[in-house]
This record gives structure tokens, C-alpha cells and sequence, in this order.
């Protein structure tokens, strides 16, 4: 199969292209920051990563989400269309529906979501959905939650940094559900879409099978790094109000980074499983963090 990939030189994209080649797939990386770019008129599937992520020390212009994450989008669906190619997959996040969450995110939730980075990747899956798909196509909109793996930064480094350093985690009194992606059941996933021709084209949330805390993140990485746990029960309100003095001036930690550290934001995998019938995937929620504190160590 032949298959081009967006943002193929990012944390998903270079993953996820080593992954469709082993399986003896070729793989094109379109670099959209060349302003000539035209899509592969042999590629049968176009996998659209390439983004602009939430920035969560909120310096970004929005105009710029927009210009990226919507207008981007729209331009290579229209090359889509014009093509031979069968599938595409545009990659939108969960912060297309909504930025909290009460109970279990599903598919079919009305999006409202607050932010630049969010608003721009739903307007983006809106133009999308409108157009008229010819019979032979199919279009798949995929909702990650937060992705992680070997090689990847993010709020799990800095929680490694704070347990690796035996600094005790002063967040322990914020009890939360978080759901998490391994980019090993992402590859997965894509994968078993590209190969099940049963699929129809939708929306669809990817994230691991469980959720997993804040403290039991912090458990994980001490029993990996073998480091003494310790979590530590600060009132919530004198956090909250450290975080907000952060806002302001240059702290490690913001009212953004706190909220998605300490929020409770639970996502339901069970429409793709049930498409794709299975009943698990390849990767646990521990096994996954587990995997990607391993590599922070190396």
C-alpha cells in the first residue's frame, strides 16, 4: 500500500511510518511548509498529521491554529478528492469536542470546545464532514487523546524529572481519571483501519482501554526509576492559587499545566474496538507509561 503522511517528521509521524513499513507499506512524507507540495497520485491512503499543537504557555496567536490546523486541512482534502487515493485520515484531538470533560468523552458529544488550538481543529473536522465524499473514499477523523511513547516530551518528562530528583509530588490531594494513548496502540489502530475495508468513514476517539490518575503515574515512575515514592497532600486552593502567580511570571507551573496535570479527562475507545472487533489492545495503560518513562532513563 502506498501511503503519504503529513508532519511525517514529528513524535506520531516518524512512528507510525516506521511502523506502516514494516509491515511492507511505502510511505511518502509531504512536507506542507513547501508551498508547491502536491500529494503522490500514487497514494492510495493520506494520513494528515501535520498541525499546530496546543501551546499550553498560551504565546501562540490563534489566527495561527487557524491558518494551520483548518486552512492546511482544507487545502490537502481538496488534492484528496481530486486523487485516486481511497482514504484519508485527518488527525483532530479530543480538545475538538470539549476541553473538560464530565464523565466519559464519546463520539457523539456536542463539541464546544474553549480554545484557539481546539476551535481551529473542529472547524477544521466541520469542513471536512461537509463535503460530498464520492462512494469509493472514505474519510476518518481521529480523536487522540494525549499520545505518548519512547522520544516523546511532555507533562510525563516533567513528572519524571519531579519523582527521578526524589522531589515528593505536592498535586497528590487532586484525585483525577486521565485517559492516555500509547503511540504502539495508535500504530495499531491505524493500521487495522487501513487493512479492514469494513470501516465507514467517522469519527473516532483513539485512547488506551484504562484510565490511569496522576498518583498512579507518579507510582509508576517511581517503581520504574526505582525511587522512593512520595506524595504529598497540599491544599488544593494555595496550588490553584501558585499556579495563577505563574501565569504571570515564568514558572514551572501555570494554571494550563496544572489543569492538565491535576483535571479528570476520560475518553471511550469502545466505537473503534467495536468496528474493528476486538476486544483489547495490544498495549495496557501501564504497560504504555511504563515503556516511555523506560526511555526517558536511557
Amino acid at each position: 500500500m502506498n501511503i503519504t503522511i503529513t508532519g511525517a517528521s514529528g513524535f506520531v509521524g516518524q512512528n507510525l511510518a516506521k511502523y506502516l513499513k514494516d509491515y511492507g507499506n511505502s510511505v511518502c512524507a509531504l512536507s506542507l511548509r513547501n508551498k508547491n507540495w502536491n500529494l503522490d497520485e500514487n497514494a492510495n491512503a493520506i494520513i494528515h498529521l501535520a498541525g499546530k499543537a496546543h501551546d499550553t504557555s498560551n504565546n501562540s496567536d490563534s489566527e495561527s491554529y487557524f491558518k494551520i490546523n483548518r486552512d492546511l486541512t482544507i487545502d490537502i482534502f481538496k488534492q484528496f478528492l481530486a486523487s485516486d487515493a481511497r482514504d484519508f485520515f485527518y488527525f483532530s484531538s479530543v480538545k475538538a469536542a470539549a476541553d473538560t470533560v464530565e464523565g466519559i468523552l464519546e463520539e457523539n458529544f456536542k463539541a464546544d470546545p474553549q480554545t484557539a488550538y481546539g476551535k481551529s481543529k473542529l472547524e477544521a473536522e466541520n469542513y471536512l464532514i461537509k463535503q460530498d465524499l464520492p462512494a469509493e473514499k472514505r474519510l476518518f477523523i481521529i480523536r487522540p487523546c494525549m499520545i505518548h511513547g519512547p522520544g516523546n516530551k511532555g507533562n510525563l518528562n516533567l513528572l519524571y524529572k519531579v519523582v527521578e530528583k526524589g522531589i515528593p509530588w505536592p498535586l497528590a490531594s487532586f484525585e483525577n481519571h486521565r485517559s492516555f494513548l500509547s503511540i504502539d496502540n495508535l500504530n495499531f489502530l491505524i493500521w487495522k483501519m487501513l487493512q479492514n475495508k469494513e470501516v465507514n468513514s467517522g469519527i473516532y476517539n483513539f485512547a488506551d482501554d484504562h484510565n490511569l490518575s496522576t498518583n498512579d503515574l507518579v507510582k509508576i515512575i517511581a517503581d520504574v526509576s526505582g525511587k522512593r515514592l512520595r506524595l504529598w497532600k497540599v491544599n488544593t486552593s494555595l496550588i490553584s492559587n501558585f499556579a495563577k502567580i505563574g501565569d504571570i511570571v515564568n514558572l514551572p507551573i501555570n494554571s494550563e499545566r496544572l489543569k492538565k496535570l491535576t483535571e479528570s479527562y476520560m475518553v471511550s475507545n469502545m466505537k473503534i474496538k467495536t468496528v474493528l472487533k476486538i476486544d483489547h489492545l495490544p498495549v495496557s495503560a501501564k504497560e504504555g507509561i511504563e515503556k516511555t518513562i523506560k526511555s526517558f532513563q536511557k
